[in-house]
Order: structure tokens, then sequence, then C-alpha cells
């Protein structure tokens, strides 16, 4: 009965899901910002398309990647561009894009969920399947070559219009038919071999530049970075769930605070006043006077606007409303223990609309992390070796 119900369609995870807005590969790291903060979303999904004529085939248009506040945020972390930011920002949007292959890959409407579940595995984080529509030809044609105004508002692809699929969608959808898979959903997460014990951490004095490279890490791999003390202790966050909440400015966060103060200034609530403060006194220190004015700038800009994360379902969450807060601007990492069941964890992942969920003993010290990757290992276990299809492509 498992293995038939993986057999289904993608397409039955599709329904309400809106067309994605995307921005083309020719544009620059700035239009990517501007289009983060005028969506709300949490991803801009970017495309190399040819729409230059009608008969373009359809295998012309291709979703390439997609962009996060996290990648603008580590690309301001890099030496030359602290010095630099607005020269920074005229960069191409390919110098975001991640170098990991495969972290958005194109799937069929009548593709499987097993092989939707394959690819997560395999390491991507969003499957862009096409939307069944009932546009006429006519209808087609005439938005063919009609191009936005501004980069950010294209939903139609040669004719096409394309959704996301997230870890979260199917992990809900699995959840939603959870007996088909029984017994193995009562199982503990420790018996099932399901936690990441080595999972990233730094402690709460230690400078937070220090771990840019594990901030991008995480993002990719759907993780976070445990704050710890003393015995390993884990005390807090740096999730890059949180940082897409943020703006550019975080950047400057990273370079002058601790981690322990970063996770306070990036948490729920708002950067405290005195923090705020205090990155720039030290981005004086460090002569970044133009990290500093854009600092200054987007201050100012700011005070008339609310937060830039108002809503997604990409990252795997909600906003809450205006300003700074949404269910990912949490003040406490989500935790578990090593005896929690299989299912409960699912559970409370989606119930905070979180990939992962920290597991950790009784005082706190940290045994490891469970992620939705990991948990779709264990159901893809039901059904068996894995046949690749022929020519199968990763973007």
């Amino acid at each position: 009965m498992a293995v038939r119900f993986l057999a289904r369609e993608v397409s039955d995870l599709c329904l309400g899901k809106p067309a994605l807005s995307s921005i083309p590969f020719s544009a620059t790291v700035a239009d990517a910002l501007s289009a983060l903060k005028r969506s709300g979303e949490s991803y801009v999904s970017v495309w190399n398309c040819d729409h230059s004529s009608a008969a373009a085939k359809k295998t012309d248009c291709r979703c390439v990647g997609k962009v996060c506040m996290v990648d603008v945020i580590c690309f301001l972390c890099r030496v030359t561009n602290l010095l630099s930011p607005s020269l920074a920002l005229q960069s191409p949007i390919s110098d975001l894009l991640p170098k990991v292959p495969g972290l958005v890959r194109h799937l069929e409407s009548h593709s499987s969920l097993l092989e939707a579940i394959d690819y997560i595995i395999e390491g991507a984080q969003n499957l862009v399947v096409p939307i069944e529509s009932n546009l006429s030809i006519t209808s087609t044609k005439k938005h063919l070559n009609k191009q936005p105004s501004s980069f950010g508002c294209s939903t139609l692809h040669n004719g096409r219009e394309f959704c996301w699929l997230t870890q979260e969608d199917v992990v809900r959808f699995l959840l939603n038919s959870i007996g088909v898979f029984s017994p193995l959903p009562a199982l503990t997460i420790e018996s099932l071999n399901v936690i990441d014990t080595d999972p990233m951490t730094i402690y709460y004095d230690k400078p937070a530049s220090s771990v840019v490279d594990f901030i991008s890490r995480s993002f990719i791999e759907q993780k976070s970075i445990g704050v710890v003390e003393e015995c390993h202790r884990l005390i807090g966050e740096i999730s890059p769930y949180t940082l897409a909440c943020s703006d550019e400015t975080a950047a400057a966060a990273i370079t002058t605070l601790s981690a322990g103060d970063l996770m306070a200034y990036i948490n729920y609530g708002g950067p405290p006043e005195d923090l705020v403060q205090l990155v720039k006194s030290r981005l004086e220190e460090k002569k970044l006077g133009s990290m500093l004015e854009l600092m200054e700038e987007i201050s100012v800009s700011s005070l008339s606007s609310s937060s830039s994360c108002s809503s997604d379902e990409d990252f795997g969450f909600r906003s809450g409303g205006s300003g700074w807060y949404s269910p990912a601007r949490r003040s406490e990492p989500i935790v578990c223990h090593p005896c929690s069941s299989l299912v409960a964890v699912m559970i409370q992942a989606l119930v905070h609309r979180s990939s992962y969920i920290w597991v950790v003993e009784e005082n706190y010290s940290i045994v490891g992390i469970v992620t939705f990757s990991g948990i779709l290992k264990v159901f893809r276990s039901v059904a068996g070796v894995r046949q690749k299809p022929e020519g199968e492509n990763s973007f």
C-alpha cells in the first residue's frame, strides 16, 4: 500500500499553489533585492528564458536557481563587498546563485511522489512543477511576448506557469496519510537512525563572522547553526530562516557581533537599539564607512515600511502579520529528544514551519539535528532501490 501511495502524481500536491514570480538571469543583485522586498517572499526564482519568439520551445525556458535574502547577506559579508556594498549590489545575479547543483529541479506534473522524494534526498530544496492551465492558445500567445515592466513580476514562461514544491509540502502530504506507512511512524527517531549527529555549532562568545560559511551551508542543507555554551549545551541558534526575514544590513551585524549577540539581533522583535548602536560603532572602528552609510540609509527607509518577510511557503513558514514578527523569528530553537517518535517530530516541525528540529538530552546538550530530508529518507526506504530515469537533469 505504501509503494502505491508513493506512485501518486505530484500534481496532487500542486492544487491551489500560486504561480511563481521570477526575475531573469540577466538581473543584478540589486534587482533581486528589490524583487524580494517588493514581493514580500523569501525566495525569488531565477529563469533563463527565450521570449523572443512565440515559437520558442518550452524547454527554452528553465528555472536555473533561486535567490534569498540569505544569499544577499552572505554575499555582502565578503571582504571586498563590505568595503563597497553599493558597488557589490550592481554585480550580476549569477554571483548570488549557490554553486551547488540540484538545489532547484524541474519535475513534470505527472511525475510520481517517489521521484520528488528522490530529488529532495539528492539535495533539492525546491521542485519546479508546471501548473495545469486552461489558458487558451490565443491568451497564451498574447502573453508570450509580454514582458514585465520591472524585474520580479513575470509568471509566464513560454506560455506556461510553474509553482514550487517544497520539502515541507511533501512531508505534510505524507503526514495526511501517515497510516499507510504504519508501524514506521511510531518508531523513535533514534531507532530509525534519522538523527544527524554532526550538526553545525558555534560558542556564543565567538565572532559571528567565523561562521559565514556555515550560514551558507545551513541554507543549502535546510539546517541551522546551534549557539552553544559549556558542555555543548544548546542556548539558541543562528537560523537562515530568521536571516531571511532580515534585510541586507544583517551583513553588518554578522561582521561586528559575537554569535550570541547576533542571535539577539536577528531574533523575534527586531534588533535591540543597543546592539544597533554597537554595530555602528564597530563599523566605524573597522573603517567600514560605506557599510555604515548603507545601514543608515536602510534604517531611514524602513521607518515607514515593515519587514521584508511578509509571506512565504518556500522556506516552510508564513509570516504572522506586519512588522518583524513571523514564526521563523522565534526566540528559542525547537527541540525534541532521541526517544521522540518519527510522527511526533514531523508534527512538531510542521506546526513550527521548520525544516529541522534539534535533538537534545534533558539538560539541552546537543545530540544532533533531524531534517525533512532525513525524514524523507525513512519513507523512501519502504520503496526499495531507486531506478533513475534516463536523461534526467538538475538545475
